[in-house]
């Protein structure tokens, strides 16, 4: 099992350019960055590759204040929390401050608290981009840390320097390079349980857990490791109606959990199992579906459906075997996500931990299903059968025909087709096609993808006296 990465932790008080630097040694924009403050509430994490180094740097929300002050700010409370966790957890802390706001009590009590940590701090004055401004560095001074390292993020001005020496202890990089980690995206409509879902999956309060709807407000990636497998866990922001966003801010996290969607390898789709499927979750749904994404289906709150599940089974019609709870509430879920009958269904509760663990059983086997192969001839026999079987409807009066197909490498699953004419293949007959490429080959919970190649038509050439190919390739 490999040991665990250096870890890297980037702490100060609200707005002072911690995530344009957790951005720039990174190497992408992960964080969103916002002249607001407290827009990062939760640690957001990211693999860093430095030279010869890898280490896993840590963004953490603004400190708004310290110790056990008393304030009615929740969330400010939970975000220092979530700060002081990192910095327990890091090797190494980076430390930003402001050089156009000068040394602040708050940057003082922040220095007191990583003084008395132990851990190396290595202080980052942020916004030096020109002489005027490098001339306040200086009075940083008194908070102790020796030397200063004057930096730009936004621009990347010096913070090779501050990287170099903040990892300077940090081992480098074994040879040849593990398989990447399989990316798991959280996504959900706000206040469905998805950062609870993180935390009892990671056994710690790595997220924010409120019934403030919105509380995450960027997509948080949470490295782990289940079984000497690695992942990483995306909590996305709650994916609401465009008309419902209120702020740049949340625009910006929706468009980085919609992100998440297009680039997880597993999309973890939370739903709450009192609200049943709303139409705020079939557009998610939709989303995944669209973005070719493989799914697992997620009932979150199973617990509070328990009274409803006690009831035991209900009698449909005499004759008929009576069914639970949970298997009619399956039905009328599949009835609505239609789209995604091909995802398996989990009924979980995040605040119990009950049947968490079955999520990654799940994507186990999806993983194994994308991984599939399948011979080029089985595949022509199959489709064969199935065109027989039911054949395709007249369109234009013409009648879609499949000359050739064959499996392209690469996951999810994509079949190329050789075909006579694609706008003959209607909605209804292309999922009649892959239905029976599920029912004999499987691909349990990942999209099954067509790829067409249109036979070229031939025209008439006047004077030639033979119809000719428009193109030299029989298709395009």
């Amino acid at each position: 099992m490999p040991s665990a990465p250096n870890i890297l932790a980037i702490v100060g008080r609200p707005n002072v350019g911690k995530s344009a630097l957790f951005n720039c040694i990174a190497g992408c924009r992960i964080a969103i960055v916002h002249e607001q403050a407290g827009v990062t509430r939760d640690r957001i994490s990211a693999t860093a590759r430095w030279h010869d180094k890898t280490f896993e740097v840590i963004d953490t929300g603004g400190i708004a204040f310290m110790d056990d002050e008393k304030t009615g700010d929740l969330l400010a409370a939970a975000t220092r929390q979530q700060a002081e966790i990192a910095i327990e957890m890091a090797n190494a802390v980076l430390l930003v401050v402001d050089v156009t706001a000068g040394v602040t009590p708050l940057d003082r009590e922040i220095a007191r608290k990583l003084r008395a940590s132990g851990k190396p701090v290595f202080l980052a004055v942020n916004k030096v981009d020109n002489d005027a401004r490098a001339r306040g560095v200086d009075e940083f001074a008194e908070l102790g840390f020796d030397p200063l390292f004057p930096i730009a993020a936004i621009h990347g001005l010096n913070v090779a320097t501050l990287v170099a020496a903040a990892t300077e202890d940090f081992p480098a990089a074994m040879a040849g390079e593990s398989a990447p980690p399989t990316r798991l995206a959280i996504v959900g409509r706000p206040n469905v349980g998805k950062s609870s879902l993180i935390n009892s999956i990671l056994q710690s309060e790595r997220t924010i857990v409120s019934e403030i709807a919105g509380t995450t407000r960027d997509s948080v990636d949470a490295p782990f490791t289940h079984g000497e497998k690695p992942y990483i866990l995306v909590d996305t922001a709650g994916l609401r109606h465009r008309r419902k966003i209120a702020s740049s801010v949340d625009q910006f996290g929706l468009m980085r959990a919609e992100r998440s969607i297009r680039e997880c390898d597993v999309a973890v789709l939370v739903l709450d199992a009192m609200d049943g499927v709303t139409k705020q979750d079939k557009k998610i749904g939709g989303q995944i579906s669209e973005a070719n994404r493989a799914c697992v289906i997620l009932v979150n709150k199973w617990d509070l459906a328990a009274e409803e599940e006690q009831k035991g089974k209900r009698e449909e019609g005499r004759g008929k075997k009576p069914k639970s709870f949970r298997q009619e509430y399956e039905e009328a879920l599949r009835k609505e996500l239609f789209f995604l009958d091909w995802a398996p269904v989990l009924f979980v509760s995040a605040k119990t931990g009950k049947n968490v663990a079955d999520l990654f059983r799940q994507v186990a086997l999806i993983e194994k299903e994308m991984g599939r192969r399948v011979e080029t001839p089985e595949l022509n026999r199959l489709l064969s059968r199935a065109m027989q079987s039911y054949p395709p409807p007249i369109v234009g009066g013409r009648r879609f025909k499949i000359y050739y197909a064959f499996q392209k490498p690469g996951t999810p699953p994509m079949f190329t087709l050789f075909v006579n004419d694609e706008q003959c293949l209607t909605p209804h007959y292309r999922r009649f096609l892959v239905d029976r490429i599920r029912e004999a080959l499987g691909f349990h919970g990942c999209p099954v993808r067509f790829q067409l190649r249109q036979r070229a038509r031939r025209r008439f050439v006047p004077g030639s006296g033979e119809k000719k190919l428009r193109s030299e390739e029989d298709f395009s």
